[in-house]
């Protein structure tokens, strides 16, 4: 019978116990992930017994607590605190989310995991690599293509098309629904991914935009739009309630329709 094993190098470690401070009255306990390449050691679990009585009700809010009082090294992405820039994505509980946007008592049992967003590199501890992700989002050229001479006011668009948008247009880039796809998993290297594709299929029913043809040339690739299976992982965890295997439906739809 066949043994698998994950290399030696990869297996998570026991880290190190950070104790609530004495008199804290309402303790949370936090098993964050660990990972510093530039050590050459194995990531570890540390745990943190937060006195969530003293921060905010959200993730990042503890998260920001953990480093400010006590560990410093804590490395994490955040910026806006809104759900508006996507910089604190993470895995929280087993789902990809966003920390400023997900409140720490939401999360059922006596402990917290968080570890960084799944199958990327990271980068140290919290922080995923996404030099990839936003090259994959580059080749898509996410700007209005026009032959037409550029009016002296702006682009005109109707209220009907420019319903058409909705739904794809708040998407932040934040990564959750790309991260979560097994899809994405086996062939992040040529298929493009959930968000990549939905932002694709934004500027593919833009009535602004002139390159229709030339949009789905590029996307007539067997990875790039059709590794998809419909798994649907992208619609659960996007934190914006948006629907990227709709979008990828949308664009395979349009590639037959332009052949019939």
């Amino acid at each position: 019978m066949a043994e698998f094993a994950l290399p030696k190098n990869s297996t998570i470690g026991k880290g190190k116990h950070f104790p609530a401070p004495a008199g804290a009255k309402t303790v949370k306990t936090f098993k964050i992930y660990r990972y510093d390449p530039a050590t050459g050691e194995n990531p570890r679990w540390d745990i943190y017994d937060v006195d969530v009585g003293a921060c905010g009700p959200m993730v990042l809010d503890a998260i920001i607590h953990i480093k400010n009082t006590m560990d410093p090294t804590l490395a994490f992405r955040r910026s806006c605190r809104e759900g508006v820039c996507g910089s604190c994505a993470m895995n929280i509980g087993g789902r990809n989310t966003l920390a400023c946007t997900h409140a720490w008592e939401d999360v059922p049992g006596g402990q917290l995991q968080i570890s960084p967003l799944p199958h990327m590199p990271v980068v140290r501890d919290l922080v995923p690599d996404l030099t990839l992700f936003y090259a994959q989002y580059a080749s898509i050229e996410p700007w209005l293509h026009n032959t037409t001479p550029t009016p002296q006011g702006e682009w005109l668009q109707s209220p009907e098309d420019r319903s058409k948008l909705d739904g794809l247009y708040e998407c932040i880039l934040c990564a959750c629904c790309t991260t979560s796809c097994p899809s994405y998993w086996w062939n992040g290297d040529r298929y493009l991914g959930p968000a990549v594709l939905l932002q694709a299929y934004r500027w593919l029913i833009d009535s602004r935009d002139e390159a229709t043809g030339d949009r789905l040339d590029a996307l007539e690739d067997p990875f790039k739009l059709y590794r998809c299976h419909t798994i649907m992982n992208c619609a659960q965890v996007c934190p914006k309630g948006l629907n990227p295997a709709k979008a990828i439906a949308e664009i395979k739809k349009m590639m037959i329709e332009r052949v019939i």
